[in-house]
């Protein structure tokens, strides 16, 4: 049995940030289901903000984001992040990303929805992809351990503190547990709960739904954020870079309808008040074959190739087109989970030992709608500040006896699972999933509609109880994962609509039909989500205001 001061789980941004703050005296170990390249993190398109400008100021930032998130936002961790973020950019310079410049030889920024200021830094099109292999490459130098292709099955909870992990190692199979002062949930995201999304299909909300049944509370899960560009028939990320570079959304007529929706910021309004635009256009028959049109043609081809080279290739790829000449056909496709597991702006959770950073924890800074260019900001500073809590705290804990009770409850878990025989596969029922959550939690949600999601997670729910795992074998048995992955999705769905059915309201991604006012003096206050021995139990409480009081 292996033991390290910290383990991190997931190693995109946030997870591999992490890792790099952490002293460098400790123990540090980093254990991802996928090669670390591979995270989500990659596929980050558009930038990163930070009030660089002179004219911008940190302050003006803090009351984009928490205006943004429609006020659900805690202040002081936005605080924390706006005033953080300059340093954090500057420190990524210098780790060797390598930012696009302006005329001036400064880092490049553009305007991103929401913002007052153009204050989005950028790598062209690919910022994500900039940031991660800088990040990797810092890895490397600190000679970091790296458990490559490890699946975290459950967290080893002792007298109420986290103490390890217990995982499957996918390239020799068994399970193993994994001792650790010190546990950092960095898992990005949930967005395969839903049949289309912009997220990877590993990203099926595995850190938050360890921290669920662990005890940990969930916050806001009702807040999943749709982009409002993904192209059609793939859900392909159409990144916020290309209307911030100017580009136009249009509807069947050849109108710029975001002036009826959002006349003054028009196709840089948040992303939820477009993704809801573009909806109502398709809905009231403007749209194109269920999409409207984002235009680049009056950009330029040099000015497309330099900005927006991914989003070029990717079209001509995926949709048979070259945006130089022709439009791109669009529509809102789940993207971004605001809620997570429950911390405070230090990446604490409810369970001694246990830290979340990035898009599987809710600090919460991006509230009820998350501006563009504040992912990526989320992962940098919440990593960096959990790897430098993480590692104030195991300097003050001694080593504990070694326990194998967890270990054993796993091992027969999972062969249990390899031992069953049946029809129902993995791979069905999460597909079955993914169109009840699109059908019934999309952009438009009602009572009705959501009883009926409830109904139908219960009754997957008791089908995955019985599912089929074909492949017997140990090495490579992803079959096994996806069943794994599957309980996590089925757990995150549920917190996912539990959540929604109780906030009466519309507000930001939450977006009810029945309930279509915003209402501050009832639910101006956080969702959390806790699963005990009695059943889920959903509590609230209030959101942290400091100097801007809702409007």
């Amino acid at each position: 049995m292996k033991l390290h001061d910290i383990l991190i789980i997931g190693a995109g941004l946030a997870g591999m940030r992490a890792a790099v703050a952490a002293s460098p005296d400790l123990d540090v170990a980093v254990m991802s289901k996928v090669h670390p390249v591979r995270s989500h993190s990659v596929a980050a398109q558009g930038g990163i903000n930070a009030a660089l400008g002179e004219d911008d100021s940190w302050e003006a930032h803090a009351y984009d984001t928490t205006k943004g998130g429609l006020y659900l936002g805690d202040q002081d961790a936005i605080e924390a992040m706006c005033r953080e973020a300059p340093e954090d950019i500057l420190e990524l310079e210098r780790l060797g990303v390598i930012f696009s410049r302006n005329e001036e030889g400064r880092i490049a920024q553009r305007p991103f929805g929401g913002a007052g200021f153009p204050r989005t830094c950028y790598a062209a099109d690919r910022t994500g992809h900039a940031i991660l292999h800088a990040m990797y490459e810092q890895l490397l130098k600190r000679r970091i351990a790296v458990y490559e292709e490890w699946y975290v099955t459950t967290l080893i909870v002792e007298d109420g503190v986290c103490r390890g992990v217990v995982a499957w190692d996918l390239i020799h199979g068994g399970l193993h547990a994994i001792r650790a002062k010190a546990v950092i949930l960095a898992t990005g995201g949930s967005g395969r709960v839903f049949l289309t999304s912009t997220n990877a299909v590993i990203n099926t909300g595995d850190g938050m739904a360890l921290a669920y049944r662990a005890g940990a509370p969930l916050a806001d899960m009702e807040f999943v954020q749709f982009h409002p560009t993904t192209l059609k028939g793939t859900g392909i990320l159409i990144t916020e870079g290309a209307r911030g570079e100017g580009g136009y959304l249009l509807n069947t007529l050849g109108e710029r309808f975001m002036k009826v929706y959002a006349p003054q910021q028009m196709e840089l309004a948040t992303r939820s008040t477009v993704s809801l635009a573009i909806g109502q256009e398709i809905l009231e028959g403007r749209g194109v074959d269920g999409c409207v049109l984002l235009d680049l043609r009056h950009l330029g081809r040099q000015r497309i190739l330099e900005r927006l080279p991914q989003i070029r290739a990717l079209a001509m790829e995926f949709a048979g087109l070259d945006p130089i000449e022709t439009p791109i056909p669009v529509r809102p496709g789940a993207h971004y989970q605001m809620g997570g597991v429950r911390t405070n702006q230090w990446t604490e959770t409810g369970i001694a030992g246990l830290y979340a950073a990035g898009e599987c924890a809710c600090v919460s800074v991006h509230g009820a709608n998350r501006l563009g260019g504040n992912s990526l900001l989320e992962t940098i500073v919440f990593g960096r500040r959990a790897g430098i809590r993480a590692g104030e705290y195991v300097r003050t804990v001694a080593p504990q006896a070694l326990r194998n009770d967890q270990l054993t409850t796993e091992q027969a878990r999972v062969q249990r699972l390899l031992a069953q025989e049946g029809s129902v596969r993995a791979w069905q029922l999460r597909e079955e999933l993914g169109q009840t959550m699109s059908l019934n939690l999309g952009l438009v949600r009602t009572q009705e509609s959501m009883s009926a999601a409830i109904s139908a997670i219960s009754a997957l729910t008791q089908r995955a109880a019985s599912l089929t795992v074909q492949d017997k074998g140990q090495v490579f048995n992803t079959d096994l994962v996806q069943a794994l992955e599957l309980e996590c999705l089925l757990d995150v769905a549920e917190t996912i609509v539990t959540s929604a059915l109780a906030r009466q309201e519309s507000r930001g991604a939450h977006y009810r039909s029945d309930y279509p006012v915003r209402n501050d003096q009832q639910w101006l206050k956080h969702s959390l989500i806790r699963r005990t021995f009695e059943g889920t139990v959903l509590t609230h409480e209030p959101v942290t205001v400091t100097r801007f009081p809702p409007a």
